[in-house]
């Protein structure tokens, strides 16, 4: 059942005795919060949290705008896994809404539902020949598949080697652009192998067993997560403006020795989850990602788009736009939307990394500052800036569990 609830208890960095902790969180976004929950829940640890933002929740942040209606800043977050555990941890901070994710394609101004589907199949080729598409597709591949376009391509009849040329086109390519910044010839042909077509009517964009938005919004759900007797948060506090780094030599690449906060060496587990290339103020370059600016629009009307999100995938320099009250389930006469711009992540200062750029060089350069941290074992990179990866949420919260039962486990 729901955990009793707690106020998160906030201080003031400067107020701070360093040795009143036993572990030191970097972040709290999930990966930050369920380490720090379970590190002083099960772990009995004291655990200080620090938070570069002048709020928690990282990205999942959700808050009521000036229309009354709540809205999530930093993109759309929908909860769905499969995994239980996840699942069944996080309902002890939140009851949750049976929200199910839809996601329309706007085609020149026709909407189909993407992934690409049997519904989407007669908006694109009409009843006649998708009734003829769809009957080929189940022969080959079987009813209620998702195949990719790669497998429809390895085909050899023409139809659905054109099915597979269609969704590239009109579903695929064009937002993949605006998404990376990329022109056409630069688009990752591994990446476009698994864009995928969905052979059934089920216009849900996730399938997962579980799915479902927290009812009174993720910034509760965090507050319920934080809230325990042994964290303690400051926010406003930037780890690399704190935390003072030892190195074992004066070479580029000499390995960090110690962490010193407060001019003392900290020995107790630190659970980083900020960008690595920022801790180390960017001595060998920064790490590239994509970025993204968020424009908002409120009207006088109960709904403005026909689902929570649209994404325009032949059209417009904005990559989607989300509508919060269908995420949300909040009845309003109000509402508010979000367009999406894609663009580089150029300056730390003013904006956000959200998403790594994943290839062999970037992961090269990545994997020469997490060697830096390697020879200092109570030093713990978790989540998607300080592993330079994409995690889905509920993966997070699984991979931050299971570091917190080791942490836990080596203490015991």
């Amino acid at each position: 059942g729901r955990e009793p609830v707690m106020a998160v208890n906030y201080a003031d960095f400067r107020d701070i005795a360093i040795e009143d902790y036993d572990a030191v969180v970097v972040g709290s976004g999930f990966a930050g919060a369920v380490s720090a929950r379970q590190l002083a829940e099960e772990g009995g640890l004291r655990v200080l949290v620090i938070e570069k933002r002048a709020h928690i929740a990282g990205n999942m942040y959700d808050e009521y705008d000036e229309a009354g209606v709540l809205v999530h800043r930093y993109g759309p977050h929908i909860f769905h896994t499969n995994d239980q555990r996840a699942y069944d941890y996080l309902a002890r901070f939140t009851e949750w809404s049976s929200y199910q994710h839809r996601v329309l394609a706007d085609w020149y101004g026709t909407y189909m539902p993407v992934p690409f589907n049997k519904n989407s199949m007669e908006i694109a080729f009409g009843d006649e020949k998708a009734a003829r598409l769809i009957e080929k597709l189940v022969d080959t591949f079987g009813d209620e598949r998702k195949v990719t376009i790669n497998e429809l391509r390895a085909q050899e009849d023409p139809e659905l080697q054109e099915v597979a040329d269609f969704v590239y086109q009109n579903v695929f390519l064009y937002y993949t652009q605006k998404q990376w910044g990329l022109t056409p010839e630069e688009v990752d042909p591994s990446v476009t192998a698994r864009v995928p077509v969905f052979i059934s009517r089920d216009n849900r964009y996730f399938q997962d067993a579980f799915q479902g938005m927290p009812v009174d919004g993720y910034t509760r759900l965090f507050e319920n997560l934080l809230g325990h007797e042994k964290i303690t948060v400051c926010l406003s506090t930037e780890a690399e403006s704190v935390f003072d780094l030892v190195f074992a030599g004066r070479e580029e690449d000499a390995p960090l020795e110690a962490i010193h906060i407060k001019g003392v060496p900290f020995a107790g587990p630190i659970v980083y989850t900020g960008p690595l290339d920022e801790l180390f103020l960017g001595r060998f370059g920064r790490l590239p990602y994509r970025s993204l600016d968020f424009v908002y629009e409120t009207f006088d009307e109960t709904y403005h788009l026909p689902c929570g999100t649209v994404n325009y995938t032949v059209t417009e320099d904005y990559t989607r736009i989300t509508e919060f009250t269908y995420l949300t389930g909040q009845e309003s006469d109000k509402t508010t939307i979000m367009k999406e711009y894609s663009h580089s992540y150029d300056d730390p200062e003013s904006q956000i990394p959200y998403y790594a750029i994943i290839s062999e060089e970037n992961t090269a350069h990545y994997n020469r500052y997490l060697a830096l941290t390697e020879k200092l074992p109570n030093f713990h990179p978790l989540g998607r800036l300080a592993e330079y990866r994409y995690y889905n949420m509920d993966v997070i919260i699984g991979r931050a569990l299971a570091l917190a039962d080791e942490l836990v486990g080596e203490g015991a």
